[in-house]
């Protein structure tokens, strides 16, 4: 089908959500096993021993530990109020912060970081003049020395849903932070795929909520396809995509194509569609491409291919660069489940 289809089901008993993009699999969430924290879930956690080697700390959760990148200003035994950035790698503590937001379809409530702000993709200057005007009058809501950020959501959506967003989300903000001393316990819960697709993902052409949605749209045939480790890429190239306890390896080959632009073109394929394979797979961390042989001076056309690509994806990606053996690597946060650990 034609357009974008958000399909909300479920795989291997959890809660799961796909988008597709004229056919093709263009994002996916899994929510990961019942004992394992969610990103975005803020939790009350003390404070244990620093692990200076790692410029960090460790922090005691209800069901374990956490990992804080934080030395300075913290002692042992000390509450503090902490949110999940990511899933943990296997053996290691999960990923914490203190920079605790309180993030809806709407709006973005910001403790430590005062002031209004509207997403920058808003152009319309009336629009943006109402929504101050809204945020305005729930201002007083807000805990003190807190700020506010409307997403570019707020552009289409109605004054009454934007209102009741803030309104929602500054009387969480409120209650959680006046929250912080006592023993570690799970004070919000990180949001499910279903609500991050609600709150996350662009209004789709259509929704599929009944189950046996990804069977009937091709979901669980593209999901098989990811598993492979095998991307077909167009004009004929492809690639393997390898996940290692080290990096995520990928090696792109240019197929039966051997006209003296296949390097380029199979490379260039590559950059497009590899944001949408690495946000399916739930890859993150080191990224190392080992590309297809192409000149040096075509290396230009590629950075630029692949910085558009992923200036569009959601995920903080940096663009590390060209290694001294012609790799080309790049650092990806770990917000999604990887697609290994998911029920078939």
């Amino acid at each position: 089908m034609k357009g974008r289809v958000i399909v909300l089901d479920t795989l291997g008993g959890r809660p799961a959500a796909a988008m597709m993009l004229d056919g093709r699999l263009d994002d996916l969430l899994v929510s990961p096993p019942e004992d394992e924290p969610r990103p975005g879930a803020v939790y009350r956690a003390t404070l244990d021993r620093p692990m200076k080697g790692q410029g960090g700390v460790t922090v005691r959760l209800p069901e374990g530990r956490g990992f804080l990148r934080q030395i300075k200003g913290v002692r042992p035994g000390q509450p503090v109020l902490v949110q999940v950035t990511g899933y943990a790698e296997d053996g290691k503590a999960v990923p914490v912060t203190t920079r605790v937001l309180f993030k809806s379809r709407y709006a973005i409530v910001t403790p430590d970081a005062p002031g209004i702000n509207i997403s920058r993709s808003i152009k319309d200057e009336e629009r943006r003049v109402r929504l101050m005007e809204i945020a305005d009058e729930l201002r007083e809501g807000l805990p003190e020395g807190a700020g506010l950020i409307l997403r570019s959501s707020c552009e289409s959506g109605a004054d009454d849903d934007v209102a009741a967003d803030i309104a929602a989300m500054t009387d969480l903000a409120a209650k959680v932070l006046a929250d912080e001393a006592g023993e570690p316990e799970l004070l919000v819960e990180g949001p499910d795929p279903h609500e991050l697709a609600w709150r996350d993902w662009p209004e789709p052409d259509l929704l599929h909520t009944d189950p046996g949605g990804f069977e009937a749209h091709g979901v669980l045939d593209a999901v098989d396809a990811l598993r492979s480790g095998r991307m077909e890429l167009p004009g004929g190239g492809f690639a393997f995509v390898e996940p290692t306890r080290a990096l995520v390896a990928v090696d792109v080959n240019t197929g039966g194509d051997t006209s003296l632009a296949a390097g380029l073109k199979a490379n260039i394929a590559l950059a497009r569609a590899l944001p949408a394979v690495l946000r399916c797979r739930g890859l993150g961390g080191q990224i190392t491409l080992d590309v297809a042989p192409m000149p040096k001076k075509e290396r230009r056309t590629f950075e630029q291919v692949i910085g558009a690509a992923f200036r569009a994806d959601p995920v903080d990606t940096v663009l590390a660069g060209w290694t001294p053996l012609g790799h080309y690597e790049l650092q990806r946060k770990r917000d999604r489940l990887p697609l290994d650990r998911c029920p078939i």
